[in-house]
């Protein structure tokens, strides 16, 4: 119950604070339960998830790094817990940077997962997943579009096609297609999917919130500017009512409506917006936090943006 505390804080966007409870707890089944023991080993894997998502990725590689032969001596190598850790390792090289190393680990677990779990597990179809969207982000757009295609028909085989799996890479599939220039084609698809949504899940669901992000996006790509900046701002609210003004996806979004009013020509007003959100970043996440980092750049650029804008009105 503890350590499901600790992960719910951390879902809740207190990434920092779901750190400190699992150091806490890992200190206390170390004690009482040893170094080795299956609880002693889930408070580590959730103490390195939570570091990964407050921003110390390369920590959280290591701890993970550290984990998984602990995992494979102590539970077996096909153990659900120990293809789990491999995959939060994956995902981690990812998002440090390293795509071909974290291809080719995704690569390595899928093989391993289809032997031991089977081709329709649930943990199988979802590597498959993340497999064929490192394959996009590699720049092969069409061979990840073919990959999500095929998933999508596995998923709706054995998971239903309302099953949030399903549903899930129905968005990425979407935003693949934007991405290979369909840009009406992804907005089409965006707009089908969140109306499944909102017939299946609650209108305040985070898959719900994502789509209608995404769908804004492409509409905006498509032309609408100011209607995206508007869809924007209302889903900004809907943030901060259901996850809080602190939560990473609120403060993401604020970055995001800072973007689209740039966009639609008010330089000056997303400056300020980054500016503002750069100091909420700071206090919520640090300093040296990925996002905090990123927006310092975005200040940077629509401050020149903006510097411009008034030297051509002069």
């Amino acid at each position: 119950m503890l350590l499901y505390a600790a992960d719910t804080l951390g879902k809740m966007g207190q990434a920092s604070a779901a750190v400190e409870q699992c150091t806490r707890l890992h200190a206390i089944t170390n004690r009482l339960l040893g170094p080795h023991h299956p609880d002693t080993l889930s408070t580590r894997v959730f103490q390195a998830r939570w570091r990964g998502e407050a921003g110390d990725v390369a920590e959280a590689i290591a701890a993970f790094t550290d984990l998984v032969p602990d995992q494979v001596r102590v539970l077996g190598p096909d153990h659900p817990n120990t293809l789990t850790t491999r995959s939060f390792l994956a995902h981690l090289q990812a998002q440090a940077g390293d795509l071909a190393g974290a291809i080719a680990a995704f690569t390595e677990l899928l093989a391993d997962e289809i032997r031991a779990l089977g081709p329709d597990y649930p943990n199988t179809l979802i590597t498959r997943g993340r497999l064929a969207d490192l394959q996009g982000r590699a720049g092969d757009v069409a061979g990840a579009i073919a990959a999500f295609t095929e998933l999508l028909a596995d998923q709706v085989r054995v998971l239903g096609p309302h099953h949030l799996d399903t549903l899930t890479t129905r968005s990425l599939l979407a935003n693949l297609r934007g991405k290979a220039g369909d840009v009406a084609g992804a907005a089409a698809a965006l707009t089908e999917l969140l109306a499944d949504e909102m017939r299946v899940l609650r209108p305040d669901h985070p898959s719900v919130l994502t789509t209608r992000n995404e769908l804004a996006r492409w509409r905006g790509e498509a032309g609408d500017v100011v209607g995206t900046a508007a869809a924007v701002a209302d889903l900004l609210t809907d943030y901060i009512r259901v996850l809080g003004p602190d939560h990473p996806k609120t403060l993401a979004t604020r970055g995001i409506l800072a973007y689209w009013r740039g966009r639609a020509g008010d330089a000056t007003g997303a400056a300020a917006a980054y500016e503002d959100l750069l100091a909420a970043q700071m206090r919520a996440l640090g300093p040296e936090h990925p996002s905090t980092l990123a927006t310092r750049e975005d200040l940077a650029h629509w401050r020149a943006e903006a510097d411009r804008a008034g030297s051509s009105d002069g």
